[in-house]
């Protein structure tokens, strides 16, 4: 395992484990106050320090010092419903349907920035900006395929911004990124024929789990440029990075089979393992116009490059087959695009009212290329959330959102690799609600 180098600067809450919300295991989450508006604007709007995610050159728009600190608490649910899965041609895989693979999570960020002159701020970001949580009851259905697959990120991200003129200003940022992964099956349908030589039955191979963790650090950037021709006009424009981790770990089995899996002469675990992700990379337009005296009127449209992941291979990289394929992750993912709009109102001086809705294309091309660890679907929001500002420089935002999940259907056929052919629908929504706290000073 690599040295968890992040581990003495980033506290333990960033840590927690999360839930995909964008398409694939993305986390638009990373500023809990444009839950409200569906994150319409989010490259535009830059009225609190989560700009520097979403839009760093928006820093310009900030007063000499913004700190700001938030938390999104997510309930996604996914349940699946079996519709003819099969350990063989004929031979009906059995078990639970594997209870509700959603559970509660928690998504924190917190940003502070500061104004060095009139043209230049810096800033400091701390986000989850990927994350995903799936786990299932250890008797269902697609034990074979997964029980557990979490990914956890921890996301460091200094920046600046430079304000060119009035109407423009420019940002940049960089990235440290720690990546952990958690990946739990049990280890076949039938015991290979090798294994039988020594003694390993089907019984005891269906019995016994097989774990994956694995770790890396990586790095990546960001940039950004904002516009504004007026005062109630903003354009937003922001590009992050792809990140290529190079994640190092190991494989354990526990069960009837796990003595003969960790013999030396087979190796096949209680090894080392590696496998490489590219995390994908995202493109940000964003708009914010002003009507009337009251209401704001905010749109964004943005894309995923998550064709990044195709086939991940999970290579053992120590012990007798060092250099073999332990494992296969065929995502096969396709690029996304998502589109919000939004609207705010200004009910008085002290409060802010948020509306919003968007449309979120999942990254699964279809129900034979979809896994039993990330169910995605299409997803439509529908959002609402207020700011309070008992002041001038302190202000707390709120927001509440629903996520309708189209019905999603799953046919993965994996009897080549003895996992089975997993057939079914997942039936799924997602609430999420969120708190921040922003102060300026």
């Amino acid at each position: 395992m690599k040295k968890k180098l992040l581990a003495v600067v980033i506290p333990s809450l960033f840590a927690a484990s999360s839930t995909a919300l964008a398409s694939g295991f993305q986390l638009i989450e990373q500023s809990a106050s444009g839950i409200g508006n569906a994150y319409a604007g989010s490259a535009a709007v830059a009225d609190d320090a989560g700009t520097i995610f979403y839009n760093p050159a928006g820093m310009t728009r900030l007063k000499a010092r913004e700190v700001s600190l938030g938390v999104a608490a997510i309930k996604p649910s996914f349940k699946f419903d079996d519709r003819g899965s099969l350990a063989a041609p004929g031979a009906p895989l059995t078990g639970s349907n594997g209870g509700d693979a959603g559970g509660w999570a928690a998504v924190p960020n917190g940003y502070y920035s500061q104004k060095i002159n009139d043209r230049l701020w810096l800033g400091l970001g701390m986000s989850v900006p990927f994350g995903l949580v799936t786990e299932y009851d250890d008797d269902w259905i697609g034990r074979f395929h997964s029980t557990k697959f979490e990914i956890k990120t921890i996301n460091v991200n200094p920046s600046l911004a430079f304000k060119v003129n009035e109407v423009v200003s420019l940002g940049f940022g960089v990235s440290v990124q720690r990546f952990e992964a958690t990946y739990d099956r049990y280890a076949g349908v039938a015991a290979p024929g090798p294994l039988k030589s020594f003694g390993v039955s089907d019984a005891a191979m269906q019995r016994t789990k097989l774990r994956l963790e694995a770790d890396d650090v990586s790095w990546g950037w960001n940039v950004g440029i904002l516009f504004t021709p007026t005062e109630r006009t903003k354009l937003g424009f922001s590009y992050r990075s792809k990140v290529k981790h190079d994640l190092d770990g190991d494989i354990e089995a526990r069960g009837p089979a796990a003595p003969v899996l960790r013999n030396p002469r087979v190796g096949l675990a209680g090894v080392d393992a590696e496998v490489s992700v590219d995390l994908p990379d995202t493109f940000i337009a964003s708009a914010a116009q002003g009507v009337g005296e009251r209401w704001e009127i905010l749109a964004d449209v943005s894309w995923t490059g998550w064709s990044s992941l195709n086939v991940l291979p999970i290579y053992r990289s120590s012990g007798v087959q060092s250099g073999s394929v332990a494992d296969t992750l065929a995502t096969r993912f396709q690029d996304t695009w998502r589109v919000a709009l939004g609207a705010r109102y200004r009910y008085d001086e002290h409060w802010l009212l948020k509306f919003g809705v968007a449309y979120d294309e999942s990254a699964v091309r279809d129900a034979e290329r979809r896994l039993t660890a990330l169910p995605d679907n299409d997803r439509i929001w529908v959002s609402l959330g207020a700011r309070w500002m008992p002041d001038a420089d302190n202000r707390v935002d709120l927001g509440l959102a629903y996520l309708f999940i189209d019905d999603t259907r799953i046919d993965r056929n994996a009897m080549a690799e003895g996992k089975g052919w997993v057939r079914g629908q997942y039936e799924g929504d997602v609430w999420l609600a969120g708190v921040q706290y922003s102060r300026s000073f």
